[in-house]
């Protein structure tokens, strides 16, 4: 393979399991938010969003991923195994964050990430899959004992059900206070301590995502907030809930924003996601930690 055709994947070597030195390539997989046809970004405003064609002005968006594999010519999903960079990745999960403090986005941080960064064995990759939230096993643990990026505050829940894998906030012309879209896992049993971890959840609310296709060489992720609330009156909020979405069964406001996401919603089975989408990156946006 002529790594000179590939610039973002390095060469590396790692050690296999049976010990024997065996190729590895590394990959950064880029991911651009965006609403619409336009770029995310803090401070801004978004016209035409949802069913009322409400005017949206950030305050975060943010996510988990993990699982996350490319898929090879074969059709096997080949999992990244990603660094350990002490901010963004642990073991397995990555922290995709958007949000950049400034503007209305006063919750957030300064630091932005937009990439998974990681190694595959060498070879030829025709597409991407990952999870978007926390794996259980990381999910119900001590918010102050855990590493990054699984010790924020503003991305867990005051109760024991986990982390939010998903948070993107938001005011709007009909709700100038804010709409919240919060996902995460609902039915965490037992619950009667709420700082003791549960043995399982209802509804685990992990959306799996692939996208055939993708190339790590060429593409992006695009995580499109407007295709996310395309089916959204975010102008108007359900009585009796919170503003938004806090991936209760209860609340009908969920109800298109799980759709969108593909996953299952108070009895309804999952459809097709359409918030993740392939994308080309534009020259300017190529990681420069994958080389040349």
């Amino acid at each position: 393979m002529n790594l000179k055709a590939f610039p973002f994947l390095l060469a590396a070597f790692l050690i296999a399991g049976n010990g024997a030195w065996a190729a590895a390539l590394k990959v950064a997989i880029r991911f651009q938010a965006m609403v619409g046809s336009e770029k995310f970004a803090c401070g801004r405003t978004y016209s035409g969003i949802g069913t009322t064609a409400s005017t949206l002005s950030p305050r975060d968006f943010r996510f988990y991923v993990h699982n996350v594999a490319l898929i090879d010519d074969a059709g096997k999903a080949v999992p990244v195994q990603l660094d350990q960079d002490g901010k963004w990745q642990l073991d397995d999960v990555t922290l995709l964050d958007f949000e950049d403090a400034s503007g209305g986005c006063v919750n957030g941080t300064p630091e932005v990430n937009d990439r998974i960064a990681g190694t595959v064995p060498e070879g030829h990759y025709t597409g991407l899959r990952f999870t978007l939230g926390v794996p259980f096993n990381k999910n119900h643990t001590d918010l102050t004992a855990q590493p990054p990026p699984l010790n924020l505050t503003a991305l867990s829940w005051v109760w024991n059900a986990g982390r939010k894998f998903a948070r993107v906030d938001f005011s709007t012309t009909g709700l100038p206070r804010g709409f919240a879209i919060h996902i995460g896992s609902t039915g965490c049993m037992p619950n009667a301590i709420k700082t003791a971890p549960p043995a399982q959840c209802s509804a685990e609310n992990r959306a799996g995502i692939e996208l055939p296709g993708f190339d790590p060489q060429t593409d992006v992720v695009i995580a499109d907030l407007a295709a996310l609330l395309k089916d959204s009156n975010i102008d108007t909020n359900q009585e009796g809930t919170s503003a938004g979405c806090m991936s209760s069964p209860d609340d009908g406001d969920c109800a298109p924003l799980f759709a969108n996401l593909g996953l299952p919603f108070a009895g309804r089975p999952a459809g097709k996601q359409s918030f993740f989408r392939k994308g080309t990156a534009p020259e300017s946006k190529r990681s420069p930690a994958a080389g040349n």
